[in-house]
């Protein structure tokens, strides 16, 4: 067993209005609790990782790969299988909260290395 205890959890700041928390990694998964300031934007991209997305506070608008797009909010949850194209970004005017998770799990590289 592995207790992370949230004050405790790896921070990274991938970009300015963005921060993740690791929260549990393994090789077959990861877990991250992320902030997104609003403004905040990913590019669109994709990954090898099969990734759910649950928010927990806020708004994050989703685009997939052929532009079609949704609003979700607290308790909603978007599934993206591996290589699926998609962006994240903030959609209203208060903090957005959320987790992620990957299987398999992956890193924060893409974003850090920008």
């Amino acid at each position: 067993m592995k207790v992370v205890s949230f004050t405790e959890a790896d921070p990274r700041l991938p970009k300015p209005g963005w921060t993740r928390l690791g929260l549990a990694r393994a090789k077959n998964f990861s877990i991250g609790y992320f902030y997104r300031s609003a403004g905040h934007a990913s590019i669109q991209h994709h990954h090898p990782s099969e990734q759910v997305s649950v928010i927990i506070h806020g708004q994050m608008k989703v685009t997939g790969a052929d532009g079609t797009d949704c609003i979700l909010g607290p308790g909603d949850s978007v599934y993206f299988a591996p290589n699926e194209a998609h962006c994240i970004e903030h959609a209203g005017t208060e903090l957005a909260v959320g987790i992620d998770i990957f299987a398999p799990a992956r890193n924060c590289d893409l974003w850090m290395n920008q």
